[in-house]
């Protein structure tokens, strides 16, 4: 996974596109368009954001984005600021135009009614300020009422569709070895800080100790008991349960998160948890089989919660509802959130302004109410036509790296061939749109409309519990600025707000689109066959459908590419994680030679063209760096190479091009030069 203009019909146009038979499938020709018709520079690309002072081959991010980054501050409610930053905030821009309208015409259509509730309440700063902590007080209550161990783990598994924290979460996704039906997965939690480290590393004691203090305020403000000795038993309590918490590099498992059990069995294995009034609380209670996450967290956790004072319990507890209420809040509760999440733990400035926030909520609640009329008006038809061309010469690009590839079998690379043949294809937007119907919100009740559109989700994800697997529902809405690959569905997807340039431009240099939108193509595509990719297979069932052989040569050349990640820090003392990050960067690498080579496909053997001094390889590469150039905050760096699988911007831009001979022929980098990498040194994968 990764972070345009139209009239209204384009919106009735199914956007799945079944890929056909590879064997069948020809290189697409894309046309040259004019020099002056690409949006960003003069056929795609910021030439005046390059910093020609600076060799490719000493700092290739540098070189293709250096003035831009020089000039480009980070905005004071922002902890970075790049491309996705920029495409998000238009996304925000686009979609606050459609709240503001929806707010002043409720009655235009139920969905504009909830929207216009929820945005308009949320927006009643001076009502919100004058409830004070008085939403919080039924919730509080019910925490009171729990005095007991088993009270408060049924409380916790109704929190499920409300505020409040539980130790162990579910979700509801495709089911690995079925993938036909959705099941329910157990996960850990608990913790209130981003993961386990922030906890148990000397490295993060100032987060810790500010940590502290926005707990003790936040219990203060709630007029909580002792909010000060509570908050020191809560950060003692989380920190016992990050000990037995998974790492992030575990987590990443696909095939370790796959544990099928029972409740009985739940009970058995991790007792002092009363797990039976737990998935009473959350309504998966009948379900026959739950699968187990982080299975061996589990007794750990479960023996702490029952070795720890149930006045301890119910002030975590009462804490974490004031955490994820904090938003809705009066100022007080606001300010206190932001200085420690924001200001400490992402070093950001000031917090979004209301609007922002507002936004945020509405399309986080009732996203594919806004995202029917987001592509309605802001999603240009030509782009599907590029973009099912772009796909296909990947497609094709993707088959010829598997059949030509030295270090794996012949039954291997039938198996992968078959994985490629299988894959789905969806852009821009849902073929079919989710109904809200059934969701009532009170106008004036903020806490409570909260609260219900929490319940309504969770009461949809418990229904796919007893359906099939809708083939044509979407993981993010087509306002998001991203993408992804789903493995039980095997099938990449392609949201409408990042078909926009500087990814995708419709009118510009097709070498700068294969650099841009054709890497990220690349990238998604590739998460089929990276380190997790690889475990399921074509119809997207989990199982091992590699020789052994052939896995150890994998997993031998990928060990290159962690060791290489692994040694970069974006901030002193603050290292990429190699195995975190394993898998994007294979994404990364595999996306950007997919581009290259699906970029040669559509010239259909035509040299490219020159344009402005580049040769059409240097174009993909600095089409590629553009899309990554980013300033960030300290503190988010810090916390991304703690938490996120994403390698960090620059890295992305810089570190990627340095295992592709590609780019070493298009720039003349040599021996000597900074990102310079022997040929036996570099980690050839794809």
């Amino acid at each position: 996974m990764l972070k345009l203009r139209l009239l209204a019909c384009a919106a009735s146009a199914a956007l799945f596109v079944a890929v056909p038979a590879l064997a069948q499938t020809a290189p697409v020709a894309v046309e040259i368009p004019s020099q002056d018709q690409a949006e960003i520079g003069v056929f795609g690309f910021d030439l005046n954001g390059m910093d020609t002072s600076v060799s490719p081959g000493a700092d290739f991010n540098r070189y293709a984005s250096g003035t831009y980054l020089a000039n480009t501050p980070i905005p004071d409610d922002k902890t970075s600021y790049g491309v996705f930053d920029m495409l998000y905030d238009r996304s925000q821009a686009n979609l606050r135009a459609l709240v503001d309208e929806s707010a002043a015409n409720p009655t235009a259509s139920p969905d504009a009614q909830r929207i216009g509730t929820l945005y308009g309440d949320f927006m009643d700063e001076a009502k919100v300020n004058q409830l004070g902590a008085t939403p919080l007080q039924a919730d509080l209550d019910e925490v009171r009422a729990a005095d007991t161990r088993e009270k408060l783990a049924a409380l916790m598994g109704r929190t499920q569709s409300g505020f409040g924290a539980s130790l162990f979460g579910i979700q509801t996704f495709e089911d690995l070895k079925d993938p036909d039906k959705v099941s329910a997965y157990v996960t850990q939690g608990g913790l209130g800080m981003p993961d386990r480290d922030y906890y148990l590393e000397d490295s993060f004691a100032t987060q810790k100790a500010a940590y502290l203090a926005y707990v003790t305020k936040a219990l203060e403000l709630a007029g909580w008991s002792d909010p000060a000795g509570n908050a020191e038993k809560i950060l003692a309590f989380e920190t016992a349960i990050a000990g037995e918490h998974w790492t992030q590099v575990q987590n990443r498992q696909i095939d370790k998160i796959y544990n099928p059990t029972t409740l009985a069995d739940l009970a058995t294995a991790a007792p002092g948890f009363d797990w039976a009034g737990w998935a009473q609380g959350a309504g998966v209670q009948d379900v026959p089989v739950l699968i187990a996450a982080n299975n061996t967290a589990f007794p750990g956790m479960a023996r702490i919660f029952a070795e720890t004072p149930i006045e301890t319990l119910q002030a975590w507890e009462a804490f974490h509802i004031v955490d994820q209420a904090g938003p809705y809040l009066s100022q007080a509760f606001v300010d206190n959130r932001f200085d420690f999440y924001g200001k400490v733990l992402s070093g950001q400035p000031e917090n979004r302004p209301r609007w922002k926030r507002g936004v945020t909520l509405v399309d986080g609640s009732l996203g594919e109410s806004l995202g029917r009329e987001y592509v309605s008006r802001h999603f240009a038809a030509e782009s599907k036509a590029q973009m099912e061309a772009l796909v296909a010469n990947l497609m094709v690009a993707m088959r010829g790296r598997i059949e030509r590839i030295d270090w794996m079998s012949d039954a291997t690379k039938e198996q992968a061939l078959y994985k490629l043949a299988h894959f789905g294809v969806k852009i821009g937007y849902p073929e079919q749109w989710r109904s809200y119907e059934g969701l009532n919100l009170v106008p004036g009740d903020l806490y409570g409309n909260v609260e219900r559109t929490s319940a309504f989700e969770w009461q949809w994800n418990l229904g796919k519990l007893q359906r099939p697997v809708d083939p044509l529902e979407w993981g993010m809405t087509p306002q998001t600025v991203n993408a992804y690959y789903n493995p039980p569905r095997n099938e990449i997807v392609f949201p409408a707000a990042i078909l926009q340039a500087p990814f995708f431009d419709p009118r510009a240099d097709p070498a700068v689109n294969y650099g841009g939108i054709g890497a990220v193509i690349g990238h998604e595509i590739t998460h089929g066959f990276d380190d997790q990719g690889r475990k399921t297979d074509g119809d997207g069932v989990l199982r091992d459908w590699w020789t052994a052989e052939d896995a150890a040569r994998f997993e031998a050349r990928a060990a290159v590419l962690g060791a290489q990640y692994s040694a970069l820090s974006p901030v002193e003392g603050a290292n990429v994680n190699g195995d975190l990050t394993m898998g994007e960067n294979i994404a990364d690498m595999g996306g950007l030679l997919l581009a290259l080579d699906a970029y040669h496909l559509s010239l259909n053997g035509q040299p490219a063209p020159v344009l402005n001094g580049l040769t059409g390889d240097q174009r993909v590469f600095l089409g590629w760096a553009q899309v990554w150039r980013e300033n960030a905050r300290d503190e988010a760096l810090r916390q991304q190479v703690t938490v996120d699988p994403h390698s960090p911007a620059a890295f992305r831009a810089g570190a990627t091009v340095r295992n592709i001979d590609a780019w070493y022929d298009a720039f003349g980098v040599k021996p000597g030069d900074e990102q310079y990498l022997a040929p036996d040194a570099r980690a050839r994968i794809w």
